[in-house]
């Protein structure tokens, strides 16, 4: 059962890695304390990763659509906030909202107790 869980779960694990990683990113980075960039990622990260850890509990399809729009903010975010000419900070809000959005989709698409959700599928 257990490694039944996990498998079905893999997303939700990547994604709080991800929104770990998003949370500690300012400090590698060395992010301007208090800024909007660091309050972003932070802010960010936690929400990612408390739906994540949330959703290997119990999933909820509200949850994952909120990470996808979450991780979508992330992605384009940078140049919201005027980070884009810093290209390490750039890339690194590029790329975990991309992994972020993409893994939410993939489980809102690919999880039984997920696809029932979306419109036209099959009850």
């Amino acid at each position: 059962m257990a490694t039944q869980f996990k498998l079905k779960r893999w997303q939700d694990q990547l994604i709080l890695l991800l929104g770990l990683w998003l949370i500690v990113s300012p400090w590698v980075y060395s992010y301007p304390q208090g800024s909007q960039q660091m309050i972003n990622a932070v802010v960010s990260g936690l929400v990612i990763a408390v739906l994540a850890a949330f959703d290997l509990y119990k999933t909820y399809f509200w949850a994952v659509v909120v990470n996808l729009l979450v991780g979508v903010w992330v992605a384009v975010s940078p140049w919201v906030l005027r980070l884009a000419e810093q290209s390490t900070l750039m890339w690194n809000s590029v790329i975990v909202g991309i992994a972020v959005a993409v893994l939410a989709l993939w489980e809102l698409r690919t999880d039984p107790e997920l696809h029932k959700h979306w419109p036209g599928a099959a009850a």
